[in-house]
């Protein structure tokens, strides 16, 4: 009895999620904020500000698309060299970007964010600032769709959450999840509309530069090490965002080892709970009764006879799985895996876990050699 009210419980949380939170599971495109092709009379300027910390390597795969843009108005590229040790500065330089250097982040400002700060400085006066990562390739025409939808749209900010490389074994597992997870935490629709919701996705994120002096500039968000929701909630509390995600931009960094992803997950998933440990508990039994209790219950009720126990637990696991295939379809991955989610919830179970466990070992937030 008790096992049947748990997996009706966790079937009841799953209906809810799947027709009342905000289709967090469709995600929308830039094409329904503004559709292709729209045109400007007027095109306004834009800097677009890179931070970058031992990116040498990368750089040359991501920074001629930024670059060489197809944008009709004012545009140049900002790239921050955040206190690299290799020749990161000297390959921004190489690609044609502007460098400034950073001598790293002062008292009381996350790293992120002070490179952010130094690159709109520099940037000078333009209408518009694309933060973006040093990661991120762009399609030629990226800039411009993304500007159209600000104006067009009347947004502070238009951000997308990119594409992620899904080419080895461990990226196919766990980085379409990863996308789930933060669309189930933050659901698009509601960040799009007024309300409280507020999110933004930190590799490609274009901001009115009016909009964000008059919310205080980025000092306001100076100590977030989750920078990107914490910009999106200091502009909303004053204007309009919207988030949605990208086919064509991508993100080139690989991770093809379990310990790659695990490190860029447990970085920063105590932060997001705000270091609180009730939070952590109840992370934990929300996981367990969302994602462990429906296959458990299934197994549990075919092999015992129960067929109540039995139907409650793969109905679940049937919900689970449809809202999980248009996030596979994004990411490219097949959809037949959508079936193992359960599993791959459980091993950002214990990232989480192990995030909360460094951060009290003085571990926490450590990035490229530096804890922030």
């Amino acid at each position: 009895m008790v096992a049947q009210v748990v997996a009706g419980v966790s079937l009841a949380i799953w209906v809810y999620l799947a027709v009342g939170h905000g289709r967090f599971w469709s995600p929308p495109r830039l094409s329904q904020l503004s559709p292709p092709g729209t045109t400007l009379k007027s095109w306004p300027s834009v800097a677009a500000v890179v931070p970058a910390r031992d990116e040498a390597e990368v750089l040359p795969h991501t920074l001629p698309t930024l670059v060489g843009q197809d944008y009709p108005g004012r545009f140049r590229v900002v790239v921050v060299d955040d206190e690299s040790g290799d020749a990161t500065a000297k390959e921004a330089a190489r690609l044609g970007a502007d460098v400034v250097a950073s001598s790293g982040p002062p008292p009381g400002w996350a790293g992120k964010v002070a490179a952010m700060a130094l690159g709109v400085e520099a940037a000078g006066a333009p209408e518009f600032i694309l933060f973006t990562d040093a990661d991120i390739a762009f399609p030629s025409d990226g800039l411009t769709r993304l500007v159209a939808a600000a104006v067009t749209g009347r947004r502070d900010l238009v951000s997308q959450m990119v594409r992620l490389r899904t080419e080895s074994l461990w990226e196919r597992v766990l980085v379409p999840a990863f996308v789930y997870f933060f669309a189930q935490l933050y659901p698009f629709a509601r960040v799009n509309r007024p309300g409280r919701t507020a999110a933004a996705a930190g590799g490609c994120m274009l901001v009115r530069r009016e909009a964000l002096e008059r919310a205080g500039g980025l000092a306001g968000i100076r100590s977030a090490r989750i920078d990107d929701v914490a910009l999106a909630k200091l502009l909303k509390a004053r204007g309009a965002v919207w988030l949605g995600v990208a086919q064509d931009t991508v993100s080139v960094r690989p991770y093809p080892r379990l310990a790659d992803l695990w490190q860029m997950v447990a970085r920063s998933a105590y932060i997001q709970l705000r270091h609180n440990p009730a939070l952590l508990l109840g992370t934990v039994v929300g996981m367990l009764l969302m994602y462990v209790v429906p296959p458990a219950a299934a197994v549990a009720g075919l092999l015992m006879r129960d067929a109540l126990l039995a139907a409650l637990g793969l109905v679940t696991w049937t919900v689970i799985t449809a809202t999980y295939v248009p996030l596979l379809r994004f990411q490219q991955v097949a959809p037949w895996s959508a079936a193992i989610l359960p599993a791959v919830a459980i091993l950002y179970l214990g990232m989480t876990i192990d995030s909360a466990r460094r951060h009290y070992t003085g571990r926490g937030g450590l990035w490229k050699g530096r804890v922030e």
